[in-house]
């Protein structure tokens, strides 16, 4: 069997002091080239006051790195942040490597992962429109007179080979959101249909590898409608894409729909969040936002405060939030599962903690039921019926006049049979 080659790869960063978290970055950044099918060969570090606009690293540091590249064998150099036009290719001039920047290690990651026809769209206009600002920055090397032949060809001869190559990926552009606002329409109306069943709809939410996915397939697992329904999950950053949603049914008449989404990142592309945004917005129609964190992992702090921001980005920041703490076995804490609040600590790879979170879910989404008393007629068995499936029965009996029960029902459910209820 033959080995799959690698292709290795030095990380590069330059350290101003604005950052919080400068090491954590570079890690991450280590571990995304890992994510991409990448072997880290070496890193370089520089610090500097203020990046330098035409190379990002200090003139005199082109040099290190080059010649620290050609012994390592690194056959690509990967930049911390993301790096202009011009800035890629005066590197790419003085260095005569493949150059990445932490945008477009993101992006191919991205690109690997996309299973569903939506994610690979979203993806693809996401490449394409970090692409297209970056063929004018490589002007010097693409702008070469067209030819003569081609369907092109009558855009006249003096046009050139830049322009047409704008032109396309302006295009296929613009063909892409066109599919994925059709896609965006079709998730839109399945969205108001599940509005309309008035059954809560919660959001998995949390930085890459948090164990979304995981505590999703713990509850489809013991309280999914279709139990086989679990989502890929692994020990990876971004290990799933594609937006989920399943239904919960917890045997007590208190349904909720669970959606299990996009991981975040530090410096999350922008171009990425305006792609994904229709997969994104069902965060923003969540009645419940579940913040998963990597309670084990040493800098957890500053990932909740990345996810915060990109809540507050998708302006979702208001919709009320339980935090669970996963993975809390792994820091050796006792008496787990442990709950503080609003906060959950727990471990969902074992399974400890499950039966907690649902409870605590169930609390939150169903804070607004109404405790009411009801004699409903016996020749109004509909209306019985209704309420055996969708509050929850606390007490019922057989009276002489009627069938007497006391529930917990929704609001507008009270008020719809308000005739009905009961002074007992």
């Amino acid at each position: 069997m033959q080995e799959e080659v690698v292709t290795k790869v030095l990380l590069v960063g330059v350290d101003t002091g604005e950052e919080q978290d400068f090491e954590y970055s570079m890690e991450e950044l280590a571990s995304l080239a890992e994510a991409a099918d990448r072997q880290v060969a070496g890193v370089i570090v520089q610090r500097l006051e203020t990046i330098n606009k035409a190379l990002y690293i200090g003139a005199g540091k082109v040099a290190e790195v080059r010649e620290y590249a050609s012994r390592c064998g690194a056959e690509e150099i990967v930049f911390d942040n993301a790096l202009s036009p011009s800035q890629v290719r005066n590197l790419d001039r003085e260095l005569e490597l493949p150059i990445l920047d932490r945008t477009s290690l993101i992006l191919e990651i991205f690109a690997i992962r996309a299973k569903t026809k939506e994610a690979k769209l979203q993806v693809e206009t996401a490449r394409l429109q970090y692409m297209l600002p970056r063929l004018v920055g490589l002007r010097e090397n693409l702008s070469r007179q067209g030819g003569t032949g081609g369907s092109m060809s009558n855009k006249g001869a003096g046009e050139t080979k830049l322009e047409l190559d704008r032109r396309k990926l302006e295009h296929r552009i613009s063909e892409l959101k066109k599919e994925l606002a059709q896609i965006s329409r079709t998730r839109e109306t399945m969205r108001r249909r599940r509005g309309q069943s008035r059954i809560p709809q919660v959001a998995l939410v949390g930085y890459t590898n948090a164990g979304k996915s995981t505590i999703m397939n713990r509850l489809v697992e013991q309280y999914g409608e279709a139990r086989e329904k679990t989502v890929l999950e692994k020990d990876m950053l971004f290990a799933t894409l594609d937006t989920s949603v399943r239904s919960i049914h917890t045997g007590d008449n208190k349904p909720f729909f669970l959606v299990d989404t996009v991981g975040f990142i530090h410096k999350l592309p922008h171009g990425l969040v305006e792609a994904f945004h229709s997969t994104l917005e069902e965060v923003q129609y969540a009645d419940l936002i579940v913040q998963v964190v990597d309670f084990s992992d040493g800098h957890h702090r500053q990932q909740e405060d990345v996810t915060i921001r990109t809540l507050r980005d998708l302006e979702a920041a208001d919709i009320p939030r339980i935090v669970v703490y996963n993975k809390a076995d792994k820091c050796e804490m006792q008496d787990i599962p442990k709950r503080r609040g609003d906060c959950l600590y727990m471990a969902a790879k074992n399974g400890c903690g499950m039966e907690e979170l649902l409870e605590l879910i169930k609390e939150k989404v169903y804070a607004e039921l109404l405790d009411k008393c009801f004699l409903i007629p016996y020749d109004k068995g509909s209306v019985s019926s209704y309420f055996m499936e969708n509050a929850v029965v606390i007490e019922q009996e057989y009276r002489e006049s009627g069938q007497y029960i006391r529930v917990k029902c929704h609001p507008q459910d009270a008020e719809k049979y308000k005739i009905y209820e009961s002074g007992d």
